[in-house]
């Protein structure tokens, strides 16, 4: 049975149709969209959960977040 991806709002978005970029993770995935696009069909960007841990590491180390 498969469920759909809880999404979450960046903490850096707001609520004016800005910057508005959500992130759903599943075990192996991270899947990154654009909260603009809904309903959601629009692209979904999907990651290796390492590999986003090393941009956050990345993005962290380089004060981005």
């Amino acid at each position: 049975m498969s469920t759909a991806p809880h999404w979450v709002k960046s903490s850096y978005s707001s609520n004016e149709g800005g910057n508005c970029v959500e992130v759903a993770a599943e075990p192996s995935t991270i899947h990154v969209r654009d909260s603009k696009n809904l309903p959601a069909t629009g692209p979904v960007l999907q990651v290796a959960a390492a590999t986003w841990a090393a941009f956050l590491g990345l993005a962290r180390r380089d004060g981005r977040l």
